[in-house]
Protein backbone atom coordinates (compact mmCIF):
# COMPACT_ATOMS: atom_id res chain seq x y z
CA UNK A 1 0.00 0.00 0.00
CA UNK A 2 0.92 3.55 -0.95
CA UNK A 3 0.00 6.74 0.30
CA UNK A 4 -3.06 8.35 -0.73
CA UNK A 5 -4.33 11.70 -1.89
CA UNK A 6 -7.34 13.35 -2.46
CA UNK A 7 -7.78 16.14 -4.82
CA UNK A 8 -10.31 17.73 -7.64
CA UNK A 9 -10.13 20.58 -9.75
CA UNK A 10 -13.24 21.55 -8.54
CA UNK A 11 -11.92 23.09 -5.66
CA UNK A 12 -10.92 26.07 -7.86
CA UNK A 13 -14.31 26.78 -8.04
CA UNK A 14 -14.24 28.58 -4.54
CA UNK A 15 -12.46 31.28 -5.22
CA UNK A 16 -12.22 34.92 -5.05
CA UNK A 17 -9.75 37.09 -6.07
CA UNK A 18 -7.92 38.93 -3.20
CA UNK A 19 -9.26 36.97 -0.53
CA UNK A 20 -6.33 34.96 1.64
CA UNK A 21 -8.54 31.60 1.23
CA UNK A 22 -8.33 31.58 -2.79
CA UNK A 23 -7.36 29.37 -5.47
CA UNK A 24 -3.60 29.78 -5.60
CA UNK A 25 -3.49 28.06 -2.19
CA UNK A 26 -4.17 25.18 -3.95
CA UNK A 27 -2.56 25.25 -6.99
CA UNK A 28 0.68 26.26 -5.24
CA UNK A 29 0.69 23.11 -3.21
CA UNK A 30 -0.05 21.21 -6.48
CA UNK A 31 2.44 22.42 -8.33
CA UNK A 32 5.30 22.15 -5.75
CA UNK A 33 4.23 18.21 -5.39
CA UNK A 34 4.49 17.80 -9.15
CA UNK A 35 7.99 19.24 -9.15
CA UNK A 36 9.22 17.33 -6.18
CA UNK A 37 8.53 14.58 -7.63
CA UNK A 38 5.75 13.58 -4.99
CA UNK A 39 3.04 13.23 -6.66
CA UNK A 40 4.16 10.53 -9.08
CA UNK A 41 4.76 8.49 -5.50
CA UNK A 42 0.95 8.74 -4.60
CA UNK A 43 -1.89 6.85 -5.40
CA UNK A 44 -4.66 9.19 -5.85
CA UNK A 45 -8.66 8.94 -4.27
CA UNK A 46 -11.13 10.15 -6.18
CA UNK A 47 -13.33 12.89 -4.71
CA UNK A 48 -17.36 12.86 -4.75
CA UNK A 49 -19.94 14.89 -3.08
CA UNK A 50 -20.88 14.81 0.35
CA UNK A 51 -24.77 13.48 0.40
CA UNK A 52 -26.83 15.42 1.99
CA UNK A 53 -27.40 12.66 4.98
CA UNK A 54 -23.58 13.37 5.59
CA UNK A 55 -23.41 17.13 5.43
CA UNK A 56 -27.26 16.82 8.18
CA UNK A 57 -25.19 14.65 10.46
CA UNK A 58 -23.45 17.38 11.48
CA UNK A 59 -25.06 20.15 9.73
CA UNK A 60 -28.66 21.52 10.51
CA UNK A 61 -30.69 21.10 7.11
CA UNK A 62 -31.66 24.86 6.85
CA UNK A 63 -27.83 25.55 6.43
CA UNK A 64 -27.11 23.19 4.13
CA UNK A 65 -30.35 24.89 2.09
CA UNK A 66 -28.87 28.22 2.32
CA UNK A 67 -25.09 27.53 1.02
CA UNK A 68 -26.72 25.89 -1.36
CA UNK A 69 -29.60 28.84 -2.64
CA UNK A 70 -26.72 31.22 -2.23
CA UNK A 71 -24.36 29.76 -4.76
CA UNK A 72 -27.27 29.33 -7.09
CA UNK A 73 -28.19 32.80 -6.40
CA UNK A 74 -24.07 33.47 -8.09
CA UNK A 75 -23.17 34.31 -4.63
CA UNK A 76 -22.65 35.94 -1.82
CA UNK A 77 -21.30 36.18 2.04
CA UNK A 78 -22.02 34.06 5.30
CA UNK A 79 -20.19 36.39 7.41
CA UNK A 80 -17.92 39.16 7.02
CA UNK A 81 -14.99 36.87 6.13
CA UNK A 82 -16.70 33.78 4.24
CA UNK A 83 -17.52 34.21 1.32
CA UNK A 84 -19.59 31.95 -1.50
CA UNK A 85 -19.60 32.01 -4.79
CA UNK A 86 -21.15 30.64 -8.26
CA UNK A 87 -19.22 27.01 -7.70
CA UNK A 88 -18.66 27.04 -3.84
CA UNK A 89 -21.41 24.63 -2.86
CA UNK A 90 -20.10 22.21 -5.52
CA UNK A 91 -16.91 22.64 -4.28
CA UNK A 92 -17.74 22.58 -0.94
CA UNK A 93 -19.98 19.47 -0.89
CA UNK A 94 -17.00 17.69 -2.91
CA UNK A 95 -14.70 18.74 -0.15
CA UNK A 96 -16.67 16.62 2.79
CA UNK A 97 -17.18 14.11 0.15
CA UNK A 98 -13.27 13.85 -0.51
CA UNK A 99 -12.43 13.98 3.54
CA UNK A 100 -14.72 11.24 3.57
CA UNK A 101 -13.17 8.92 0.82
CA UNK A 102 -9.96 9.96 1.98
CA UNK A 103 -10.78 8.03 5.65
CA UNK A 104 -13.06 5.48 3.63
CA UNK A 105 -9.31 4.66 1.72
CA UNK A 106 -7.28 4.05 4.41
CA UNK A 107 -10.32 2.02 6.72
CA UNK A 108 -10.62 -0.08 3.28
CA UNK A 109 -7.19 -1.17 3.02
CA UNK A 110 -6.84 0.77 -0.15
CA UNK A 111 -4.00 3.32 0.78
CA UNK A 112 -1.35 2.99 3.97
CA UNK A 113 -2.67 6.14 4.97
CA UNK A 114 -3.79 9.74 2.91
CA UNK A 115 -4.15 13.60 2.41
CA UNK A 116 -7.13 15.12 1.44
CA UNK A 117 -5.80 18.50 0.08
CA UNK A 118 -9.17 20.14 -0.28
CA UNK A 119 -10.81 23.28 0.03
CA UNK A 120 -13.00 25.46 1.19
CA UNK A 121 -11.49 24.24 4.87
CA UNK A 122 -13.91 23.25 6.99
CA UNK A 123 -13.23 23.38 11.07
CA UNK A 124 -15.25 26.73 11.57
CA UNK A 125 -18.08 25.87 10.30
CA UNK A 126 -20.65 25.24 12.85
CA UNK A 127 -23.89 23.23 12.40
CA UNK A 128 -25.62 26.31 11.42
CA UNK A 129 -23.56 28.59 9.78
CA UNK A 130 -20.20 29.33 8.41
CA UNK A 131 -17.71 31.56 9.40
CA UNK A 132 -13.82 32.04 9.65
CA UNK A 133 -13.38 30.84 5.73
CA UNK A 134 -15.26 27.02 6.07
CA UNK A 135 -18.32 25.88 4.84
CA UNK A 136 -18.82 22.71 5.95
CA UNK A 137 -17.11 20.68 8.84
CA UNK A 138 -15.03 18.25 6.54
CA UNK A 139 -13.34 16.79 9.78
CA UNK A 140 -16.34 16.17 11.53
CA UNK A 141 -18.11 15.23 8.40
CA UNK A 142 -15.38 12.66 8.03
CA UNK A 143 -15.53 11.43 11.46
CA UNK A 144 -19.26 11.08 11.40
CA UNK A 145 -18.73 8.83 8.64
CA UNK A 146 -16.00 6.98 10.16
CA UNK A 147 -18.40 6.26 12.58
CA UNK A 148 -20.33 4.52 10.41
CA UNK A 149 -17.77 2.73 8.63
CA UNK A 150 -17.56 -0.99 7.87
CA UNK A 151 -14.08 -1.66 6.83
CA UNK A 152 -13.94 -4.42 4.57
CA UNK A 153 -10.00 -4.98 5.14
CA UNK A 154 -8.76 -4.06 8.39
CA UNK A 155 -5.16 -3.18 8.85
CA UNK A 156 -2.78 -5.86 10.19
CA UNK A 157 -2.21 -4.81 13.50
CA UNK A 158 -4.25 -2.11 14.03
CA UNK A 159 -6.67 -1.54 16.91
CA UNK A 160 -9.87 -3.50 16.02
CA UNK A 161 -13.16 -1.24 14.71
CA UNK A 162 -16.36 -1.40 15.34
CA UNK A 163 -17.61 -3.73 13.57
CA UNK A 164 -21.57 -2.98 12.49
CA UNK A 165 -21.19 -0.23 14.28
CA UNK A 166 -17.93 1.38 12.60
CA UNK A 167 -14.91 3.07 14.03
CA UNK A 168 -15.20 2.98 17.75
CA UNK A 169 -12.62 5.84 18.94
CA UNK A 170 -11.23 8.63 16.68
CA UNK A 171 -8.52 11.01 17.56
CA UNK A 172 -8.49 14.51 16.26
CA UNK A 173 -5.69 16.71 16.56
CA UNK A 174 -5.66 20.26 14.90
CA UNK A 175 -2.91 22.20 14.59
CA UNK A 176 -4.38 25.16 12.49
CA UNK A 177 -3.14 28.55 14.07
CA UNK A 178 -6.94 29.30 14.76
CA UNK A 179 -8.97 27.58 17.27
CA UNK A 180 -11.10 24.74 15.05
CA UNK A 181 -14.47 25.91 17.40
CA UNK A 182 -16.40 24.29 14.63
CA UNK A 183 -15.16 20.91 14.42
CA UNK A 184 -15.22 21.41 18.65
CA UNK A 185 -18.81 21.98 18.66
CA UNK A 186 -19.99 19.02 16.39
CA UNK A 187 -18.05 16.61 18.93
CA UNK A 188 -18.66 17.68 22.38
CA UNK A 189 -20.76 15.52 23.29
CA UNK A 190 -19.57 12.61 22.01
CA UNK A 191 -17.12 10.29 24.19
CA UNK A 192 -15.45 8.32 20.87
CA UNK A 193 -13.84 11.46 19.88
CA UNK A 194 -11.12 12.90 21.47
CA UNK A 195 -10.49 16.66 20.01
CA UNK A 196 -7.02 18.04 20.75
CA UNK A 197 -6.15 21.17 19.37
CA UNK A 198 -3.29 23.66 19.59
CA UNK A 199 -3.85 27.37 18.66
CA UNK A 200 -2.85 31.47 19.12
CA UNK A 201 -4.96 32.09 21.90
CA UNK A 202 -6.15 34.93 22.84
CA UNK A 203 -7.28 35.42 18.84
CA UNK A 204 -9.90 34.07 16.21
CA UNK A 205 -12.33 32.68 16.95
CA UNK A 206 -12.09 33.43 20.63
CA UNK A 207 -12.69 30.17 21.98
CA UNK A 208 -10.41 27.12 22.81
CA UNK A 209 -9.59 28.09 26.43
CA UNK A 210 -7.82 25.53 28.42
CA UNK A 211 -11.31 24.49 30.96
CA UNK A 212 -13.15 23.69 27.81
CA UNK A 213 -12.62 19.90 27.87
CA UNK A 214 -15.68 18.34 26.84
CA UNK A 215 -19.39 17.62 28.76
CA UNK A 216 -21.45 14.78 30.53
CA UNK A 217 -19.99 11.32 29.41
CA UNK A 218 -17.38 13.22 26.86
CA UNK A 219 -15.95 15.76 29.43
CA UNK A 220 -11.93 15.13 29.42
CA UNK A 221 -12.32 14.01 25.37
CA UNK A 222 -11.66 17.99 24.80
CA UNK A 223 -8.43 19.06 25.07
CA UNK A 224 -7.23 22.62 24.06
CA UNK A 225 -4.06 23.68 24.48
CA UNK A 226 -3.80 27.55 23.79
CA UNK A 227 -0.74 29.37 23.21
CA UNK A 228 0.66 33.01 23.17
CA UNK A 229 2.12 34.42 20.68
CA UNK A 230 5.96 33.57 19.76
CA UNK A 231 5.12 29.79 20.75
CA UNK A 232 7.06 27.70 18.24
CA UNK A 233 9.11 24.53 17.60
CA UNK A 234 10.00 24.10 21.67
CA UNK A 235 6.93 24.50 22.62
CA UNK A 236 5.14 21.86 20.34
CA UNK A 237 7.59 19.58 20.73
CA UNK A 238 7.00 19.75 24.60
CA UNK A 239 3.31 19.83 23.66
CA UNK A 240 3.24 16.73 21.79
CA UNK A 241 5.69 14.84 23.51
CA UNK A 242 4.12 15.39 27.26
CA UNK A 243 0.61 16.10 26.84
CA UNK A 244 -0.49 14.86 23.30
CA UNK A 245 1.44 11.51 23.27
CA UNK A 246 -0.19 10.23 26.81
CA UNK A 247 -3.53 10.97 25.84
CA UNK A 248 -3.21 9.15 22.95
CA UNK A 249 -2.18 6.06 24.28
CA UNK A 250 -4.41 6.78 26.92
CA UNK A 251 -7.52 7.17 24.46
CA UNK A 252 -5.98 4.44 21.96
CA UNK A 253 -7.53 5.28 18.70
CA UNK A 254 -8.95 3.36 16.08
CA UNK A 255 -8.47 6.24 13.79
CA UNK A 256 -6.72 9.59 13.56
CA UNK A 257 -7.75 12.77 11.54
CA UNK A 258 -5.70 15.80 11.08
CA UNK A 259 -6.85 19.41 10.98
CA UNK A 260 -3.99 20.38 9.15
CA UNK A 261 -3.65 23.89 9.18
CA UNK A 262 0.03 25.58 8.19
CA UNK A 263 -0.50 29.09 9.47
CA UNK A 264 0.84 28.53 12.82
CA UNK A 265 4.24 29.30 10.93
CA UNK A 266 6.49 32.19 12.01
CA UNK A 267 6.24 33.78 8.40
CA UNK A 268 2.27 33.44 8.19
CA UNK A 269 0.70 36.61 7.65
CA UNK A 270 -2.32 36.29 9.38
CA UNK A 271 -1.71 35.21 12.78
CA UNK A 272 1.74 34.83 16.07
CA UNK A 273 2.95 31.68 16.51
CA UNK A 274 6.05 30.76 15.04
CA UNK A 275 6.81 27.34 14.10
CA UNK A 276 8.89 26.61 11.41
CA UNK A 277 8.85 24.29 8.47
CA UNK A 278 11.00 21.81 10.06
CA UNK A 279 9.01 22.06 13.18
CA UNK A 280 5.82 21.46 11.48
CA UNK A 281 7.77 18.44 9.59
CA UNK A 282 8.90 17.04 13.08
CA UNK A 283 4.71 17.19 14.43
CA UNK A 284 3.57 15.15 11.91
CA UNK A 285 6.29 12.69 11.75
CA UNK A 286 4.91 12.78 15.46
CA UNK A 287 1.83 11.79 14.40
CA UNK A 288 2.42 9.41 12.05
CA UNK A 289 4.37 7.38 14.77
CA UNK A 290 1.65 7.41 16.84
CA UNK A 291 -0.71 6.09 14.76
CA UNK A 292 1.67 3.22 13.52
CA UNK A 293 1.53 2.07 17.16
CA UNK A 294 -1.53 2.73 18.16
CA UNK A 295 -3.74 1.99 15.34
CA UNK A 296 -2.10 0.75 12.11
CA UNK A 297 -1.27 3.34 10.82
CA UNK A 298 -5.03 4.56 10.05
CA UNK A 299 -4.12 8.50 9.72
CA UNK A 300 -5.88 10.89 7.60
CA UNK A 301 -5.18 14.95 7.13
CA UNK A 302 -6.93 17.13 5.74
CA UNK A 303 -5.96 20.62 4.52
CA UNK A 304 -7.52 23.94 6.80
CA UNK A 305 -5.69 26.99 6.61
CA UNK A 306 -2.02 28.32 5.79
CA UNK A 307 -1.97 31.91 3.69
CA UNK A 308 1.82 32.05 3.08
CA UNK A 309 1.82 29.96 -0.04
CA UNK A 310 5.73 29.04 -0.08
CA UNK A 311 5.05 27.61 3.63
CA UNK A 312 1.71 25.97 2.43
CA UNK A 313 3.32 24.33 -0.06
CA UNK A 314 6.54 23.10 2.19
CA UNK A 315 4.08 22.48 4.84
CA UNK A 316 2.43 20.05 2.86
CA UNK A 317 5.23 18.52 1.30
CA UNK A 318 6.87 17.52 4.36
CA UNK A 319 3.93 15.71 5.54
CA UNK A 320 3.55 13.62 2.16
CA UNK A 321 7.17 12.87 2.85
CA UNK A 322 6.07 11.68 6.94
CA UNK A 323 3.37 10.07 5.30
CA UNK A 324 5.46 7.72 2.58
CA UNK A 325 8.42 7.28 5.72
CA UNK A 326 11.01 9.41 3.89
CA UNK A 327 12.95 11.70 6.26
CA UNK A 328 13.37 14.52 3.36
CA UNK A 329 12.67 17.94 5.38
CA UNK A 330 12.16 21.12 3.17
CA UNK A 331 12.57 23.82 4.70
CA UNK A 332 14.01 27.11 3.21
CA UNK A 333 13.10 30.08 5.42
CA UNK A 334 14.45 28.62 8.68
CA UNK A 335 13.82 29.08 12.06
CA UNK A 336 11.79 31.87 13.63
CA UNK A 337 14.14 35.10 14.60
CA UNK A 338 11.99 35.85 17.49
CA UNK A 339 12.57 34.35 21.21
CA UNK A 340 10.14 31.84 22.14
CA UNK A 341 8.10 32.36 25.42
CA UNK A 342 9.04 29.82 28.37
CA UNK A 343 5.85 27.13 27.93
CA UNK A 344 6.50 25.29 31.04
CA UNK A 345 3.98 26.46 33.21
CA UNK A 346 1.24 25.69 29.78
CA UNK A 347 2.35 22.10 29.99
CA UNK A 348 2.41 21.52 33.65
CA UNK A 349 -0.93 22.75 33.82
CA UNK A 350 -2.25 20.66 30.95
CA UNK A 351 -0.77 17.81 32.33
CA UNK A 352 -2.66 18.16 35.81
CA UNK A 353 -5.77 18.85 34.08
CA UNK A 354 -5.87 15.49 31.94
CA UNK A 355 -4.69 13.61 34.82
CA UNK A 356 -0.98 12.81 32.97
CA UNK A 357 1.05 13.93 36.29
Amino acid sequence: MTTGYVYDPVFLKHDMPGHPENRHRLEAIMQRLAESGVLERLSPVPARPATRAELEAVHRPSYVDRVQALADGGGGYLDPDTYVRAGSFEAAGMAAGGAIEAVLAVLDGRVANAFALVRPPGHHAMAGHGMGFCLFGNVAVAASAARQAHPSSPVAGASPVGGAGGVERILIVDFDVHHGNGTQAMVADDPSICFVSTHQYPYYPGSGAVDEIGRGPARGTLVNMPLSPGAGDGTFRALYEQVLAPLARRFRPNLVLVSAGYDAHWDDPLAGLALSLSGYASLTRTLVELADELCGGRIVFVLEGGYHQEVLASGVLNTFYALLGDTTVVDPLGSSPRPEPDASACVALLRKMHGLS
